[in-house]
């Protein structure tokens, strides 16, 4: 089960701002690079003053505004006609580095270290990378299987986020936690393997 189970209903939400969007001349691509650009500012200014509880804040709000617009940028590429090869390479790509900046600054918060999330990090652009590889190979299209998907990812370090600016310091066993998020994500990277080989041609 991974909350990208609730993307359509999500969808049917949006579908009145994507309109509007579409109306305006907003292209997919445009805000496909708009969020990629926001997070890498946030997680530089997170990585930078990690020490600062209070801005941490801007996690779990921004994650939330991003899952929103990559939503959005989807229903403008499908339902608007905005598809093109580029959107594909941006949608893969910016995603990945988006998410790598936002889950840096967690590296220098206590009590997680630097190895620790940079495996998280590494793990995450694979499991989407396996993701992808179902695309290339199978005929059910791109992977999304959970756990530890994107929209799953996303949840979980925005409550870290969340926590983290409440109380000011993390308690000792999120690291355990942490380790936890890894072991799940290779599960993950080999569950999307496993069921893109199910429908490979």
């Amino acid at each position: 089960m991974s909350i990208y189970a609730l993307k359509p209903k999500f969808q049917n939400l949006l579908r009145p701002l994507v309109r509007k969007l579409h109306n305006r001349g907003v292209t997919a691509n445009q805000v496909t690079l708009a969020a990629c650009g926001i997070s890498i500012f946030i997680g530089v200014l997170l990585a930078g003053f990690a020490d600062v509880p209070a801005l941490f804040w801007l996690l779990p709000i921004w994650l939330f505004v991003r899952m929103a617009l990559n939503a959005a940028d989807g229903m403008l590429a499908r339902e608007f006609g905005h598809q093109s090869k580029l959107g594909g390479y941006l949608n893969e790509i910016t995603d990945v580095v988006a998410d790598a900046a936002l889950y840096l600054p967690f590296a220098f918060v206590l009590p997680f270290n630097s190895f620790q999330i940079a495996l998280f990090i590494w793990l995450a652009a694979i499991s989407e990378f396996c993701g992808v590889l179902g695309q290339v190979h199978g005929q059910n299209g791109r992977r999304y299987d959970g756990p530890a998907g994107k929209s799953d990812r996303a949840f979980l370090f925005g409550a870290l986020g969340l926590w983290y600016a409440l109380a000011g310091v993390l308690p000792g066993w999120t690291v355990w936690v942490m380790w936890l998020l890894v072991a799940v994500l290779i599960y993950t990277c080999v569950r999307r393997v496993r069921n893109g080989l199910k429908t490979a041609v």
